[in-house]
């Protein structure tokens, strides 16, 4: 075979590009379990973080489960449907019409009271952002909240996954009264006392933008389901009360 020919070289190239291929696919279905794994683990660890429960990737699994008790799919009308909210792909899922949409939502039980943990999805400046707000029994107050993105510039848009911008969401409330307000991510700083925003990242417009505007659509679609089961989470608050003061007046007499 004469391999200064044209033929050979095409040959040999296109060989070389099916046995690459090949054993690049071959890579992919062998890893792709422990890909999956590792994309599930990290979001049990972000959905914990959101209730303020920070862990290694290996205790992921455990301290889910014993903190998270509930996890619904519910529609755009508030209504509970059938299927596995934790698998549900988000990216996918706001890309359907709002009446189609299934929306994942998961209960914690932590410090005798529960927390509403609502998975969110967005845009930045050069890609997607993405987290999970969780809110206080009485379904307004933040309670935590955690962000991340896939590619927002450093040192700007890329800090909305850092403690100093996540931390401020905490007490903020996404109701003034009956009115749905969500929370604001402002430019400039936020004027003291204002319970709906948080201040912006210096520098990083678009992506502060996109998380305001990321808060509002998903925690809107929310409201049905909240609306519906806002009597049961009163009585039992008051439940709750009652029982607090029943160990109280129980110690005293001791």
């Amino acid at each position: 075979m004469d391999i200064n020919k044209n033929s050979y070289t095409l040959g040999f190239a296109a060989i070389m590009v099916i046995v690459v291929a090949a054993l690049l696919s071959v890579a992919s279905t062998e890893l792709k379990p422990y890909q999956d794994r590792n994309i599930e683990l990290e979001k049990k660890q972000n959905i914990l973080s959101s209730i303020g429960i920070v862990v290694e990737r290996e205790q992921a699994t455990a301290i889910y489960t014993e903190n998270i008790t509930k996890e619904l799919l519910i529609n755009i009308n508030g209504e509970e449907l059938e299927g596995d909210a934790f698998s549900l792909d988000l990216a996918k899922e706001i890309k359907k019409d709002a009446k189609e949409q299934k929306l994942p939502l998961f209960i914690s039980e932590k410090g005798g009271a529960k927390q509403y943990i609502i998975p969110l999805r967005g845009k930045g400046l050069w890609g997607p952002i993405w987290g999970f707000i969780a809110l206080e029994e009485d379904l307004s107050t933040v309670f935590g909240a955690v962000f991340d993105h896939k590619g927002e510039t450093p040192g700007l848009g890329a800090e909305i996954n850092q403690e100093k911008f996540q931390q401020p969401f905490k007490g903020k409330s996404i109701f003034e009264g009956d009115k749905f307000t969500s929370i604001a991510v402002i430019k400039g700083g936020v004027p003291e006392g204002d319970m709906h925003g948080v201040d912006g990242i210096s520098g990083g417009t678009i992506t502060s933008n996109g998380v305001s505007e990321m808060l509002n659509e998903r925690l809107e679609k929310y409201l049905p389901y909240f609306d519906r089961i806002r009597p049961e989470v009163e009585v039992d608050s008051i439940l709750s009360q009652m029982d607090s003061t029943k160990v109280e007046n129980e110690i005293i007499l001791d």
